[in-house]
């Protein structure tokens, strides 16, 4: 079990471990051994947070990746089928550790008093500086 958090958890025992060729590093070994890696975790058994499946649609870049609440991650980046295992379950913890995060809602406010003050102070000071800069009317 992969603690995320105080209340997510990833479960070991769900997670599912194909082998398939693998398109990458390698040269000639790659045509004769399995070495790519599809992870594939289903969190609709699990009792996750509502807000917390909401964030998870919203990390995944992929709809591909994420169909009937099973989660499916592709790792073909390295030459051994232990490092691509170990790196489908490393971007898995990732996406989970990102999707935990409760975001705060913004609470609206308004300007201060102050701060009004001196951005009309500014723009006076500006508006004089620019006036300056017009040429002289010539009245006589």
């Amino acid at each position: 079990m992969i603690k995320i958090n105080e209340t997510i958890f990833i479960h070991d025992n769900k997670m599912k471990f194909k082998a398939v060729k693998s398109s990458g590093p390698g040269g000639q070994h790659i045509n004769k051994v399995s070495t790519g890696i599809i992870l594939k975790y289903d969190i609709s058994n699990i009792d996750y947070p509502k807000w917390f499946i909401a964030n998870l649609k919203t990390h995944i870049k992929s709809k591909k990746l994420f169909k009937g609440g099973i989660f499916t991650i592709e790792a073909n980046s390295f030459k051994s089928q232990y490092r691509n295992r170990k790196d489908a379950v490393e971007r898995l913890r990732i996406i989970f550790k990102k999707s935990s995060r409760k975001l705060k809602k913004r609470k609206k406010t308004s300007p201060s008093l102050q701060s009004n003050e001196n951005r009309l102070k500014s723009k006076k000071k500006l508006s004089q500086k620019k006036s300056l800069r017009k040429s002289p009317s010539i009245d006589y």
